[in-house]
Parts: structure tokens; C-alpha cells; sequence
């Protein structure tokens, strides 16, 4: 069965917050499916935007980020990434992320990818940068961040990738994405 992409075949009956913090609200829908029969649907909305950076200098390093990640009790390696709060534009948090995890300032900015993060219960969606121009000004962590910082050549971090060595989804398509660009 073959869809318009504009058709929305589920019928929102009714709509509640169940759960709400400072980062997410989850809502439950109590719905008609597609097939016309009664259901729910939940919803993670989350109240950022997710920025991820990729720096990269005049000769292909970039950052990268180690730190514990609470909800798969895991140690991840990561791009540099925030969330960006409602009034500030993306380009800024990428700005102001890049400068507290890695502790580096840029010239230079280029929007390369924007991907919904998961798509079938959430509506997060995100925005990659790659920053030119590097400088190094020192890191500004906030309170509740603990992590290391490496600086590695940009193929050593594609290689990462390809081994299963970062998996954090936003980390992944960016640096796909940017290796498709600089090759």
C-alpha cells in the first residue's frame, strides 16, 4: 500500500503528559491506528535541539570526547555535542559546546548534516557543524561534565566508526557525513 507522504493515517483522540523534566516530556496519545483500531502512541519530545561539532585543523585532527553515559551505563567516545536551549540559535551552542568540551574557538562553521534522531518515538532532531580556523583557549566544562578530550587525526576517528568504537548515533552520521565531504 502505497502512501501520500502528506497523509497522516493516525487519529490523535487524546493527549497526556505523563512524565516532564528540565531535557524531555514524555506524552502518551491515545490514538486510531492506521488499521482504525484504538491504541497509544508515546512521544520522548525533547526541549533541545541536538548540536554536534566536528573541528577539524589545517591538518585534519579533530576532538573527540570520552565520558560516561548513564542511560546504557557505558563509557562512549563522542563528537562534541549539546543540547541547544529554546533562543539560542544552533550555530551558537555549536559555538559555545565546542569552546566548553574541547576548550577550542574557530573561524569558521559549515552546517553538514540534520538528522532526526529517532524518528519512531521521539522527536529529536539535530544539527552538525564542521569548525575551521582552530584555536585553543582551554576548556570551560560545566558543573555536571567529566570527560576526556582527544585530539586525534580525522581518519584515526573515521576508523573508530568503522570499528565499533563510537557509537553514539549523532557521532556516527556526523562523522560519515564528513568523511564523504573531505574525503
Amino acid at each position: 500500500m502505497k502512501m501520500n507522504k502528506a497523509v497522516n493515517p493516525w487519529t490523535k483522540l487524546s493527549s497526556a503528559v505523563k512524565y516532564e523534566n528540565t531535557w524531555i516530556k514524555i506524552i502518551e496519545d491515545k490514538v486510531k491506528n492506521p488499521a482504525g483500531n484504538d491504541g497509544i502512541y508515546g512521544v520522548v519530545h525533547f526541549k533541545r535541539i541536538a548540536v554536534a561539532v566536528i573541528p577539524l585543523d589545517e591538518d585534519n585532527n579533530t576532538w573527540i570526547v570520552g565520558q560516561y553515559r548513564y542511560p546504557l551505563d557505558s563509557y562512549e567516545w563522542e563528537i562534541v555535542e549539546g543540547g541547544c536551549p529554546e533562543g539560542v540559535s544552533p550555530l551558537e551552542t555549536a559555538k559555545n559546546e565546542l569552546l566548553e568540551e574541547a576548550g577550542l574557538e574557530a573561524k569558521d562553521y559549515e552546517l553538514i548534516l540534520e538528522m532526526q534522531l529517532s524518528n519512531s518515538c521521539s522527536d529529536e532532531v539535530s544539527c552538525t557543524y564542521i569548525a575551521r580556523g582552530i584555536t585553543y583557549v582551554g576548556e570551560q566544562p560545566e558543573e555536571d561534565e567529566l570527560f576526556v578530550i582527544k585530539k586525534l587525526p580525522f581518519e584515526e576517528v573515521y576508523q573508530m566508526v568503522m570499528r565499533g568504537e563510537i557509537r553514539d548515533g549523532l557521532s556516527v552520521g556526523s562523522i560519515l557525513k564528513a568523511k564523504a565531504l573531505i574525503g
